[in-house]
């Protein structure tokens, strides 16, 4: 999380890294993203908790569903696919179990592999959800840094 509301200006940038070899352009621009990027992630935050998720669960969702010749994936390939260790995974798998929005069965041929798939109830979440989520990465991608302004 990027936590600097205000950006430091132009001048101030450049003086911090005259002593360096690096573009202060691209140190600026660098640290808009960064603000951006926090301001969003805040955004869509607290849009998830507004619909019983979090931005794992929700991603945790899409990466199942984002497999169109897939109907399951093992927790392996869940965990490949998110940037998160396994122990998190596993809580946020149970989590999704307890939730409804995922089921779990077993392999046939190997008891200790895992399929995941989405219920129903995790489809119709995850349907209901995309719509705002995209509406929040464009509206922070379309407007003007301002961290005060609500969220869409």
């Amino acid at each position: 999380m990027f936590f600097l509301k205000d950006l430091p200006s132009r001048q101030m940038i450049e003086r911090y890294t005259a002593q360096y070899d690096v573009e202060p352009a691209r140190i600026a621009a660098g640290l808009e993203t960064m603000r951006r990027a926090s301001v969003m992630i805040r955004r869509l935050e607290a849009y998830f908790a507004e619909h019983g998720l979090s931005q794992l669960r929700f991603l945790f969702l899409v990466v199942i569903d984002r497999e169109p010749d897939h109907a399951t994936l093992t927790v392996g390939e869940i965990t490949q696919r998110l940037d998160v260790a396994g122990p998190v995974v596993a809580r946020t798998l149970r989590a999704l179990l307890d939730a409804g929005l995922v089921h779990a069965r077993k392999d046939a041929r190997d008891a200790r592999t895992k399929h995941i798939g989405l219920t129903a109830a995790g489809r119709a979440r995850l349907t209901a959800v995309l719509p705002g989520y995209f509406a929040i990465i464009d509206a922070q991608m379309t407007t003007p840094l301002d961290p005060d302004s609500p969220s869409p």
